[in-house]
């Protein structure tokens, strides 16, 4: 992948400041100057480093939830570095003087790393519900509380209710040292344990904290020895780690971020666990500053006040947790009862579906066995034809053949239908389809004392479908109207064919149903209305996946007034060998 001219710009800029600060470093003494000319190195190195992770941010928009709050945590840590930069450079590049040694500012720095262990904790790598999603930041939430609230109590007494800058030093070394740690060895496992892009990512930063924890270490070894100062060769390798975090937001384009995996249970399980015992680490926290008799009654007093303060406020947010798990348990519990509902109704028809495949079989059985007479029958009328007969008799064997032919051709429609053979995709005479499918349908509608009107468009051309499969479409959308005939006095069944565009049109209605309501496209795929049963479910799987068409339908107060099957036109391939469909409209909209 070729560099952009942004990458090279800005890392030419993070390289050039490097490069800056190890030559005054090496080639100025110690002094105002070189001090000045450190920090305004370092103040824009931080910036550089911080702008690196804009873009990453305005990327991240169109991503996961999770990755989005990575970046902008890892943009906040940024910034708070930069922040106790620019308070550095207070006293330094405009008063002129030592930072003082007990420092109100030292929050800021220790705050800057928790946004980053905040960005760590939210498994961006991973893909949660929205949701889980919520539940999870709460529990983030949780542990950075109580971060702030073991800084507070353990360094913020010292500088603020009996200010110690002795104790007030090492304990902010020690809370300083715990956090680095912590951060470092999640990192570790982070890259341990995922693949591609983000173990890339993961290991970068791991190197890059790795290299600012030793800085770290190596500027207090000089200042308890007395030989650091600002701009001093203790702080080249704190610069470096600078610049590499910001290589690390630059490259980042560069990695595939956007595979994800599903959310582990295990992971959100410890994560909840760790705020939990957090909670619990609270009451301990006031006991012991209770029973710590070698500290001052104000100190104690303090720490007291703010274990219980925070045991309050870390309580109400597991209050406000336990009631977003209740809806969530809720809603699933819903969806379960749904999901139960739904595999009740889709045992009952595929009961249904099969009863009716071993009808199918009796039916295809039968219409053998009476074939056979048939074909005897027919024989018989044949003879008795061509046998001299007087006139009036001569007639009555006419019709007895005439009748006996039209049984064979019904038998012959149902021995089609029975028959079960893989679907074989050809060109098909819609109209001599839908011929048999009404002769099939005609008793239900003579039982219903329902007329049947049959309007067959004229030169139509072929479709590519299988026969069989689109007698048994046909018979199903006939049925589905003739089930529910409304009971006026002119009861019936129109079928009508005709031609729009490249599409064959069939259309199924009832006498009682309106030409002008709109119709609404049915089927399984996305964007339509979902099948009331699972035949005709199956029904728009075969006209969409196979037919390349769609169903449209017009609902009534207890079902289907209406519908409409597209089918697109058999075409010749280029060699002419083959028929092919044109290209579908079964994606262009939910309306006709």
């Amino acid at each position: 992948m070729p560099l952009s001219s942004r990458f090279k710009l800005w890392t030419w800029l993070l390289a050039a400041l490097v490069l800056a600060q190890i030559g005054v470093s090496l080639r100025m003494p110690k002094g105002e100057t070189l001090t000045v000319t450190s920090d305004l190195i370092q103040t824009a190195l931080l910036m550089v480093a911080s702008a690196a992770f804009l873009p990453n941010i305005l990327r991240s928009r169109r991503s996961l939830p999770r990755a989005r709050v990575f970046w902008i945590l890892m943009a906040g840590s940024m910034l708070f570095w930069l922040a106790y930069q620019g308070m550095w450079n207070y006293f330094e590049v405009f008063l002129r003087q030592d930072v003082p040694e007990v420092f109100t500012g030292d929050v800021v720095l220790f705050l800057h790393l928790v946004p980053m262990m905040a960005a760590l904790a939210a498994l961006p790598h991973l893909r949660d519900d929205e949701q889980e999603t919520r539940i999870r930041m709460l529990d983030l939430s949780l542990l950075l509380i109580w971060w702030i609230f073991l800084y507070v109590y353990v360094v913020i007494p010292w500088q603020t209710v009996q200010v110690d800058a002795a104790i007030y030093g090492a304990n902010f070394n020690l809370v300083y040292l715990i956090e680095k740690l912590v951060l470092l060895l999640a990192l570790a496992w982070l890259a341990y344990s995922t693949q591609g892009g983000w173990r890339h990512l993961y290991g970068q930063l791991l190197g890059a904290s790795a290299l600012y924890a030793s800085s770290s270490y190596l500027a207090n070894w000089a200042i308890e020895r007395q030989i650091y100062y600002t701009g001093s060769i203790y702080d080249i390798p704190w610069i470096i780690s600078i610049a590499w975090i910001g290589t690390v937001a630059l490259t980042a384009s560069r990695w595939d971020l956007s595979e994800s995996k599903p959310s582990r249970p295990i992971l959100g399980v410890w994560i909840s666990r760790l705020g939990m015992l957090a909670i619990f680490s609270l009451p301990g926290f006031a006991l012991r500053a209770l029973l710590q008799a070698g500290s001052p009654a104000p100190v104690r007093k303090f720490r007291i006040i703010l274990s219980l303060f925070t045991t309050v406020v870390m309580g109400a947010m597991v209050f406000w947790r336990q009631s977003m798990l209740g809806q969530e348990l809720s809603r699933l519990l819903e969806k379960s009862r749904r999901s139960f509902d739904d595999l009740i109704a889709l045992q009952a028809q595929l009961i249904q579906s099969e009863r009716l495949a071993s009808l199918g079989q009796l039916v295809g059985g039968a219409a053998h066995e009476i074939n056979n007479p048939l074909t005897a029958m027919l024989g018989y009328s044949d003879i008795l034809s061509t046998s001299g007969l007087p006139p009036q008799e001569q007639q009555l064997a006419d019709h007895i053949a005439e009748e006996v032919r039209h049984t064979k051709a019904l038998v012959a429609s149902l021995l089609t239908f029975a028959r079960e053979t893989p679907a074989r995709m050809t060109a098909v005479d819609v109209n001599s389809v839908l011929q048999t499918a009404m002769r099939l349908i005609q008793p239900q509608l003579d039982a219903q004392t329902a007329t049947l009107r049959l309007v067959l468009g004229t030169s139509l051309p072929p479709v590519l479908a299988d026969s069989n499969q689109l007698l048994h479409i046909c018979l199903h959308l006939a049925g589905q109207i003739a089930g529910q005939i409304p009971a006026d006095p002119h009861p019936g069944l129109y079928v009508q064919t005709s031609r729009e565009d490249n599409f064959v049109v069939l259309d199924f209605r009832n006498n009682a149903a309106s030409t002008e309501a709109p119709y609404q496209r049915l089927g399984a795929a996305e964007g339509g209305n979902k099948p009331t049963s699972l035949s005709l479910n199956a029904c728009c799987r075969i006209v969409e996946q196979q037919c390349g068409g769609r169903i449209l339908s017009q609902p009534s107060g207890s079902g289907y007034a209406a519908f409409r099957l597209e089918l697109p036109v058999a075409t010749k391939t280029s060699s002419g060998s083959s028929p092919s469909i044109t290209p579908s409209r079964a994606a262009a909209g939910t309306g006709s």
